[in-house]
């Protein structure tokens, strides 16, 4: 993989030297650390707002450019690379940051970027709270209901706001929620302020833009994670947008290898994947289960005998990275890292053992012949493990001759679900 320090070029990398420099500038006309006048004297064009050209010494006779629509800019930037030029762009705050990173480097622009302090940060820092693990989104030309949607759900998030998305409407939407709102305007100016209040009282005022919306539950507004029985942890849910506990025909399987969406829904439910858990898939065979529980945020390790097995299509065909350990379980789970939660759908005892043995907080098992129950749930329990079980047998619609409809069985699915004590 390259750096920013490699000296590998590629087919169609610009000429050396004709890096893009992406400075911040903060809402007070300060600019990023890291020697803007050095960055300045040599550059043959400058772009940027009004305001930010107007903030910095453009050296005399360089070219400018205001920004307005992106477009024309960028033609001019490309240029500027293409001749070995040396170009600046001014942006607000962090340009990496909701900002003109982003559109620059979709245009295959190479930066350089030196950020100032992003406008979270700085509504943060003002007051006087802690951040890590907050949510950050953007109500700007964009459908605001994400970003209320997340405020009534979690316990910490910052909204960078626009006209008609801003503390007034979002703070409409969360009365009846128990929130306390901070709205800092006018970030690193002499019009700065920084206003605590409730959604009632933020709907029913005017607000000076631009503004940025930090929304808290109550503990969190104390600098705690959250509030009575609220989710402590602030990360969102990777809920995927085609949903999960997909029908077999959205993975490649063989012979009907494959766990049922029905089974499938309560295994992924059971082993409760989120962002930060790693679960092990372990006899993935199609690796639906694991591809289900990467939809939902969770780091997966799919363990499979079969090198032919299609876990790594289905992973690329859903877009998320499985890791894929081709060998038999139990000798193949040497040197894997220690898992959260553990979905063993095949392997018999000795596998399920050997899983167990690493102690992962939830083990799920799915077992097609009943002989296995008894032993499985037996050996959970030795290795203390509190178990449950449920059997799932699922009929289908089918349909048959003349329009008449009816109900095909599915083989019947025992699912374990082992909790650590």
């Amino acid at each position: 993989m390259g750096g920013v320090n490699s000296s590998a070029s590629r087919a169609g990398d610009p000429p050396p030297g004709a890096t893009v420099t992406v400075v911040g500038i903060d809402a007070a006309g300060r600019q990023a650390p890291g020697g803007l006048a050095e960055v300045l004297a040599p550059a043959g064009l400058v772009v940027g707002a009004a305001r930010h050209l107007a903030a910095v010494p453009v050296p005399p006779g360089c070219a400018t450019v205001v920004l307005g629509p992106l477009a024309p800019a960028l033609d001019r930037i490309r240029a500027a690379v293409a001749t070995g030029t040396p170009a600046v762009v001014l942006a607000s705050g962090d340009p990496g940051f909701f900002g003109i990173v982003r559109r620059l480097r979709a245009a295959g622009l190479p930066l350089r970027v030196l950020p100032a302090v992003s406008s979270v940060a700085a509504a943060f820092a003002r007051a006087g709270l802690p951040w890590e693990g907050t949510v950050v989104l953007s109500a700007h030309g964009r459908d605001p209901r994400p970003a209320l949607n997340a405020c009534r759900a979690l316990p910490a998030v910052a909204v960078l706001t626009a006209p008609g998305a801003g503390a007034a409407e979002l703070g409409a939407g969360l009365v009846g929620w128990s929130r306390r709102l901070v709205v800092a305007e006018h970030l690193g100016t002499p019009e700065e302020r920084i206003t605590w209040t409730v959604p009632a009282e933020a709907a029913g005022r005017a607000w000076a833009e631009p503004h940025v919306l930090l929304s808290l539950a109550p503990d969190a507004a104390d600098g705690g994670a959250g509030v009575g029985p609220m989710r402590a942890d602030n990360q969102p849910a990777a809920a995927p947008a085609g949903g999960w506990a997909l029908p077999e025909s959205a993975y490649h399987h063989r012979a009907s290898m494959i766990t049922k969406s029905e089974v499938r829904a309560l295994a992924v439910a059971r082993l409760r994947p989120r962002l930060g858990r790693l679960v092990w898939d372990v006899g993935a065979g199609s690796g639906s289960v694991g591809v289900e529980c990467a939809l939902l945020g969770a780091a997966v390790v799919a363990v499979e005998r079969d090198p032919a097995a299609p876990v790594r299509a289905n992973a690329a065909r859903h877009g998320v990275d499985v890791r894929l350990v081709v060998g038999s379980a139990p000798e193949a789970l040497r040197g894997l890292p220690e898992p959260d939660a553990a979905f063993v759908g095949g392997g018999g005892t000795e596998v399920l053992a050997a899983v167990a043995a690493r102690r992962p907080a939830r083990v799920v098992v799915a077992l097609a012949a009943l002989d296995r129950v008894g032993p499985s749930v037996h050996l959970l329990r030795a290795a203390g493990y509190a178990v449950e079980g449920s059997q799932l047998a699922a009929a289908r619609l089918a349909d048959l001759p003349g329009g008449s409809i009816r109900l095909a069985a599915t083989n019947p699915v025992v699912l374990l679900t082992g909790d650590r004590r």
